[in-house]
């Protein structure tokens, strides 16, 4: 079931009593009434990468929906079995065909995932080690562009800000 942004279970996962709502931490949130079970609803974590070649940053083309056509910087949702360093560094990989190291951390956005999945996605400034540049995974296309001359739209508000941070920084 989803309400609002949130997405909460119709039944209790542990013991398959309808799910009701009661406060809990100050938050009103779903929670089982038999077993005491408590959804919380938490969001979605990614890491995203940006790369510069004499100035110009590496942008994506979304080859799937949300916002297929569109573009965006490298960026992913975290896997269970990695840390967020490694999901940037993954992704980068996945969607560009390059392989990056980590300079610094840059931004941590939060977000909303079409149609309505919250994101937290934690941004990096990475710099070329290898690699061949080539789109993959999702991405239909991928290339280098100077600051605010986009092939297209930029498909996420988060990047949006983190693009327009990154201009007014490379200005000064």
């Amino acid at each position: 079931m989803t309400t609002g942004n949130r997405h909460v279970f119709k039944s209790c996962p542990h013991c398959r009593t309808p799910m009701a709502w009661r406060h809990e931490g100050g938050v009103e949130r779903p929670a089982c009434p038999d077993c005491g079970f408590v959804q919380y609803l938490n969001p979605a974590p990614g890491a995203g990468v940006i790369i510069l070649r004499d100035g110009r940053v590496c942008l994506v083309r979304r080859k799937f929906e949300p916002k297929q056509g569109q573009w965006s910087l490298p960026t992913g949702f975290m896997e269970w079995d990695e840390d967020v360093e490694l999901t940037a560094r993954r992704e980068a990989l996945e969607e560009t065909g390059l392989e990056v190291d980590l300079t610094s951390l840059y931004a941590v956005e939060s977000g909303i995932l079409p149609p309505d999945i919250p994101v937290l996605v934690v941004f990096y400034r990475a710099e070329e080690v290898g690699g061949t540049l080539q789109a993959g995974d999702d991405a239909s296309e991928v290339g280098f562009f100077a600051m605010g001359d986009w092939p297209g739209p930029i498909a996420f508000a988060a990047h949006r800000r983190v693009l327009a941070r990154l201009a007014a920084d490379l200005e000064n």
